[in-house]
């Protein structure tokens, strides 16, 4: 493990929490420090903000009004992710809402695969007989199957935020936005629609026909903004720029959501009455969204945010919640197995990259594996199931390895593949596993270096824990939201362990108390004193209490928080990484 920090404060430096925080946005590549802190409105965002989009939203209206005259049908086909399952709410809903005859679809993850497939295709002619799909949070790479749809008589709107491939598809219009999340682009593309058409008439008739949902220009201000928020988050979408603005006001919004179908996944969640922030969103909220499109078919969850029925809505959310934890124990049980591979097999771990294959693992978690795994030995993962016709595969990886370039330098032995940097999926045929394999582990030894699978923690400060204080971490929120590319700030001591104690009702957890480095000549401070040491929590670590005693040097990494307990607020950090040097002297 190696531990850098991007700036020292040493005990006599004088600087203001203030001046603390914007040395560690600067250290972030924030230009604008005013813009980061107080991010604009989405609502004063449009879609000339990312792009010249003006002629083919031109062409989209041209398209929906022709639409509308004729009374045909729309469709909006969605990916079955938290991100597409929010995103294709936000567009149906809006489209519904404006009078539009419009049906969501939102493909089977084992029958149909990710985004657009001819046999999606074929199942959305044979079942709505649409004049126009548009696509949430997929299409860019389908060339091929919007050419057929075209030839069926389709015409296809895409709406996405993935990486692109070489060509560009052929589309009535694209709005491709990797700024944002696939809930994202929908929400500023829905919300230009709405621009476009409102009246007060459509939206007299609009807050009628939402029943307890609120009118279209409402749920652009809470609903809408609250869903985007979450499809943000649950992709890991770096919570900069726009797709910040559209996570703190969304986050913001939460309190004041009226929808059935949310106000049930944090009760059933139990965090109803909690501030939510990007943890519960992504450890709560999301994984139940996604759970059902994992294992059952997703278009249950897009019900679930969409429903006017409030009984609906429970019970749909009970559904989701009970698959939400069959979906935890598979992933267990697999995680396990794939472990046991990785034991019995010397050459799977020996190579850089690695892969990891299974005739039995569902494919709706194989994601999930693929992430625990490289989380865990730290080297990009490939883990691959059995399907009907060949193999399904998803791909995690490390900062320095771009996974989705890396795999499309494999297509000739790919169907399919699409992604981000840190994540892929794709698919092949049963006849190329072998080729792909050998291909793949030859091609990661020339490109990953011994450096890059060297874990890496890097604090944005190291600072004496006398430095620390409530006004400090106060100072910190002005940073939030927290996520990908704005991670909490991170901090690096070096201290004395002071106390320590078990927690929990297992007492599977550690806490300890750190204080600044003490003259040997000087006793300890004991830990009930507080103000000069640092409550730090480390969870599952019980197995380390016996080593530990009064006095040992320690290094830490950790996050600051504020502990709230009996209306009685304290500092509390939880341990990112620790160890105690042997015969160092700091």
């Amino acid at each position: 493990m190696q531990i850098t920090f991007k700036h020292e404060l040493k005990p006599d430096d004088k600087l203001t929490n203030d001046k603390i925080v914007n040395l560690i946005l600067k250290s972030r590549n924030i230009k604008d420090l005013d813009q980061f802190l107080n991010p604009p409105s989405p609502l004063t965002l449009t879609l000339n903000d990312f792009g010249p989009y003006k002629k083919s939203f031109e062409k989209v209206m041209k398209i929906l009004k022709d639409i509308k005259e004729k009374n045909q049908m729309i469709v909006v086909y969605t990916d079955y992710d938290a991100d597409g399952i929010t995103g294709g709410a936000i567009l149906w809903e809006t489209l519904y809402l404006l009078g539009f005859k419009v049906m969501p679809y939102v493909p089977h993850r084992k029958l149909e695969g990710y985004g657009f497939s001819n046999i999606g295709i074929d199942n959305v002619k044979k079942q709505f007989d649409p004049a126009l799909i548009i696509s949430v949070d997929h299409g860019i790479t389908k060339v091929e199957e919007i050419k057929y749809a075209a030839k069926l008589g389709i015409k296809i709107i895409v709406t996405d935020h993935h990486l692109k491939g070489d060509k560009i598809p052929n589309a009535e219009a694209v709005f491709h936005i990797p700024a944002l999340s696939g809930s994202g682009v929908a929400y500023f593309f829905a919300k230009e629609i709405f621009d476009a058409l409102k009246t007060p008439a459509v939206e007299e008739r609009s807050g009628k026909t939402a029943g307890v949902n609120s009118s279209l220009a409402n749920n652009f201000t809470t609903d809408y903004l609250a869903l985007a928020s979450i499809g943000t988050i649950a992709d890991l979408v770096p919570l900069t720029g726009p797709s910040r603005s559209l996570v703190k006001y969304g986050l913001e919004t939460f309190p004041k959501i009226k929808r059935f179908g949310i106000k049930h996944i944090l009760k059933q969640a139990g965090i109803q009455d909690k501030k939510i922030t990007p943890y519960e969103v992504g450890f709560m909220i999301a994984p139940r969204i996604n759970a059902i499109g994992r294992l059952e078919h997703a278009i249950d969850a897009l019900r679930l945010l969409c429903t006017n029925d409030e009984k609906k809505a429970y019970d749909l959310a009970h559904k989701i919640g009970n698959v939400n934890v069959e979906r935890q124990e598979l992933v267990e049980k697999s995680v396990t197995e794939a472990r046991e591979i990785i034991r019995n097999s010397k050459s799977v771990i020996k190579n850089k990259i690695i892969i990891l294959i299974s005739d039995k693992w569902h494919e709706g978690i194989i994601g999930l594996i693929a992430s625990k795994i490289a989380e865990e030995f730290y080297r990009p993962t490939l883990v691959l199931t059995k399907t009907e016709t060949g193999y399904k595969g998803s791909a995690r990886s490390i900062p320095s390895f771009h996974v989705t370039e890396f795999l499309r330098s494999l297509k000739k032995n790919l169907i399919d593949v699409g992604g981000h940097k840190q994540a892929a999926g794709f698919t092949l045929e049963k006849e190329q596993l072998n080729n792909f394999v050998t291909a793949a582990r030859e091609l990661s030894s020339k490109l990953i270096k011994d450096k890059d699978l060297e874990r890496k923690i890097e604090a944005d400060l190291k600072i004496p824990i006398s430095k620390i204080n409530l006004d400090l971490v106060r100072s910190l929120e002005a940073l939030e939201p927290f996520g990908m590319d704005n991670p909490r700030p991170t901090f690096y001591s070096e201290g004395t362990l002071t106390g320590a104690q078990l927690l929990g009702k297992t007492q599977k957890h550690l806490k300890i108390w750190v204080s600044d480095v003490i003259n040997e000549t000087v006793s300890v401070i004991p830990a009930k004193a507080g103000i000069q040491s640092l409550e730090l929590i480390s969870f599952n670590s019980a197995e380390k209490f016996k080593d530990l005693s009064r006095g040992q040097k320690i290094k830490v990494v950790y996050n600051l928080d504020i502990n709230e307990w009996n209306n009685k607020k304290t500092l509390q950090g939880k341990i990112i990484f620790y160890f105690f040097p042997v015969h160092e002297k700091f």
